[in-house]
């Protein structure tokens, strides 16, 4: 159990959330913003304005979060960071974290991963895509589904930009690649695009091909292959 760190060494204490802007916590790198020092952040507001207030600053804050820390899928799970803070004993709800993930569904910004989806270079169980020759959909999952949540610092539409930009650059037009290449190949390190999640990176070259401007098909028993136009 996490022991709660001693008071600044000024006359603050960490309840006080003016006092911990910006603050570390424990084997974390996020400078945590100061709400979450303040204990009514982790309980449901009852009023309507300041729980939209309440949604706003915790969607902000997840999508900071992960940003910083380079995560594509957030576990729903009270007891971890973003969800718990050791240093004011508080946590949020499982069921106000999903209200949250909802938030940012709304917006694009999030999307549940579905229960028992099987992670293959970047294939879903639950998955399928546009191609010239066949038209399916990937699939998030819906609320209580899994317990882990894709959360869109970057949507796979600004994902798929990106791509679209990094294969303009590098002259990939009419080139085929496979997933993993995009993934870890050496073309794209030093990248944006270099170490993504494979079923996001997915998602995102959904977007290419809906744009006209690539082809995603089965490349080998457990890969995917694309190829830009």
């Amino acid at each position: 159990m996490s022991t709660t760190p001693p008071a600044p060494s000024n006359s603050s204490t960490p309840n006080d959330p003016k006092s911990t802007a910006g603050t570390l916590l424990p084997n974390d790198t996020y400078p945590f913003p100061r709400e979450f020092f303040f204990p009514p952040f982790f309980t449901r507001q009852t009023n309507l304005t300041t729980h939209h207030a309440q949604l706003t600053k915790w969607s902000a804050l997840l999508l900071s979060y992960c940003r910083h820390h380079r995560l594509f899928r957030l576990p729903l799970n009270p007891d971890t960071l973003p969800f718990n803070n050791p240093r004011i004993n508080r946590r949020l709800a499982l069921g106000d974290i999903k209200g949250v993930v909802d938030f940012l569904r709304k917006d694009g910004r999030a999307e549940y991963v579905p229960l028992g989806q099987t992670r293959k270079d970047g294939m879903m169980t639950t998955m399928t895509t546009t191609t010239t020759t066949t038209t399916t959909t990937v699939r998030g999952g819906e609320a209580g589904e899994g317990g882990e949540a894709f959360i869109y610092w970057r949507t796979p539409e600004e994902w798929g930009s990106l791509i679209e930009g990094w294969v303009e650059e590098t002259g990939q037009r009419g080139s085929v690649l496979t997933v993993y290449e995009l993934r870890e190949g050496e073309g794209t390190r030093g990248t944006e695009i270099w170490g993504m999640d494979g079923d996001v990176l997915v998602k995102a070259l959904g977007t290419v091909v809906k744009r006209g401007k690539a082809q995603i098909f089965q490349s080998g028993e457990d890969s995917l292959g694309v190829k830009f136009f």
